[in-house]
């Protein structure tokens, strides 16, 4: 039985414009997709194609594979699949170069609007330094004329931006679509949550549809844990784990960088010393490089920087995915436990680690929903463009919340606040500490310059009177992404 297609409908949207474009005009139309592994890329265009009910043909490459085995796959889809109007069209024997491929592609291209899929692009650039070209070429002097919309696929998010920059065959050919996980108001809608529930469930999942289809309906996060535990094999388990293969499938310095971070250490200095050996820390010529490739390029990493403003420092890191941070931080070693039988050891792990963990990996996410309702022009400081958090070296004070003007370094800072993801509400102490450390952010200005709140388990009594001109819920952070 097919799993069930959750979230997407803007994209679904997005897809049927150029489509439809396609259909009007009567020429083709390129969209490169790009989005990190398991976001769910192959799974949204193919229910595209299932939907728009017009032929197409969908060919994913095989990491390694030679260009002849490339191409000789793709003439095996083409074979099977609905575009070709007459079969005996189709190649019976392989071509043995990217661009006679293309030809016998365009070959067989019905009059009517079609769809031509090639998944895991990356795969085959790397494979063949002829493959960027042959296709622009194709697409230039076969495609592009003809009523079909081509959609490229990729995984690796550097490759896939360079397939299509300023300097490549390939620029100012395609449109370029980011797909990101599903949101947490598409996570709750899809698993019938209420609010809190549903932020836990996204973070737990990291909006990941591969895991998500594997959730019991109104299942909350925890119950979802324990009894994933019961399976080593679990989406749970498999699809972070798949993902780190993918990406780093030597122990090498980026992993032992990458596992640091994971394991809790946020700056530079804990990095270098928990990712070193025993000779001694990774010195910061070796480390700072990697940082930045795995932030910039990789994307795997998030890095985060005081929001005042004066420029701050230390530069913080975090796994940029909730799945993976979790993964790292306890779900790999619930995993072992589980392989060896003893999936209650495996869920007591979490639980332990689980107020501590969330803790951290909610405050990203209530940024960017803060973010997303000042945008709406519906919030106290309309004017906000940015949302950060602010830290001096000593960590005393961490502001959670920054509202200002732009980053890094901002003219005017409209708000701070605090976040408390705890089961008890936010009290009178916790209103006194943010009184108390939201003065000393550079810009921050007593009696001008707002504070906000936001809760788990909402406030002892209501703040509006002590000067709060924001107090969120979880149920406020949702509509952030409902709107």
């Amino acid at each position: 039985m097919p799993t069930p297609f959750v979230g997407r409908q803007a994209e679904l949207a997005l897809l049927n414009k150029r489509l439809d474009r396609v259909t009007s005009d009567g020429n083709g139309l390129a969209v490169a997709i790009r989005g990190r592994r398991q976001v769910g890329k192959s799974r949204l265009v193919q229910e595209f194609c299932d939907r728009a009910r017009r032929p197409y043909v969908f060919f994913t490459a095989t990491k390694g594979a030679s260009p002849l085995e490339g191409i000789a796959d793709l003439m095996a889809e083409l074979r099977e699949s609905s575009l070709p109007a007459d079969l005996e069209l189709v190649p019976k024997s392989a071509p043995t170069n990217w661009p006679d491929a293309f030809r016998a592609l365009a070959a067989v291209l019905p009059t009517t609007p079609s769809i031509v899929v090639i998944d895991e692009l990356p795969w085959l650039a790397e494979q063949d330094p002829v493959f960027d070209g042959a296709l622009q070429t194709a697409w230039d002097r076969l495609l592009a004329g003809r009523p079909v919309l081509l959609l490229l696929l990729g995984s690796d998010l550097h490759m896939m931006e360079r397939f299509t920059a300023y300097d490549r065959p390939f620029y100012g050919r395609a449109d370029s679509l980011v797909l990101g996980p599903l949101n947490p108001a598409e996570t709750g809608n899809a698993l019938g949550l209420d609010a809190a529930d549903a932020i836990d469930a996204h973070l737990v999942s990291g909006g990941l549809p591969g895991i998500l289809r594997a959730w019991p309906h109104a299942t909350p996060a925890l119950d979802f844990i324990e009894a994933e535990c019961a399976d080593p094999a679990s989406p749970l388990f498999g699809v972070p784990e798949a993902a780190l293969m993918a990406e780093f499938p030597a122990p090498d310095q980026s992993r032992r960088v990458l596992e640091a971070v994971g394991s809790g250490d946020r700056t530079h200095a804990n990095i270098a010393a928990t990712a070193g050996s025993q000779s001694g820390a990774l010195p910061s010529g070796t480390l700072s490089p990697l940082l930045r490739r795995l932030t910039d390029e990789k994307r795997v990493l998030a890095c985060d920087t005081p929001l005042s403003t004066n420029p701050g420092k230390p530069a913080l890191y975090r796994v940029a995915d909730s799945n993976l941070r979790l993964y790292l931080a306890a779900l790999r070693s619930a995993q072992e436990l589980s392989r060896r039988g003893r999936p209650e050891a495996a869920y007591r792990l979490v639980q332990r680690r689980w107020a501590a963990w969330r803790g951290r990996a909610v405050e990203p996410l209530i940024r960017e929903a803060v973010e997303l309702a000042a945008a709406s022009g519906d919030f106290p400081w309309p004017d906000t463009e940015v949302v950060g958090g602010w830290w001096n070296r000593q960590f005393s004070p961490e502001v959670d919340l920054i509202g200002a003007d732009r980053a890094p370094v901002a003219s005017t800072l409209y708000f701070a606040g605090s976040v408390k993801w705890l089961a008890s509400p936010f009290d009178q102490h916790d209103l006194t500490a943010l009184r108390t450390s939201a003065p000393q952010v550079p810009g921050f200005i007593p009696g001008t310059t707002g504070l906000a709140v936001v809760s788990l388990s909402g406030t002892t009594k209501p703040l509006n009177d002590d000067g709060v001109q924001l107090a969120w819920e979880p149920h406020d952070v949702l509509r952030a992404w409902s709107a």
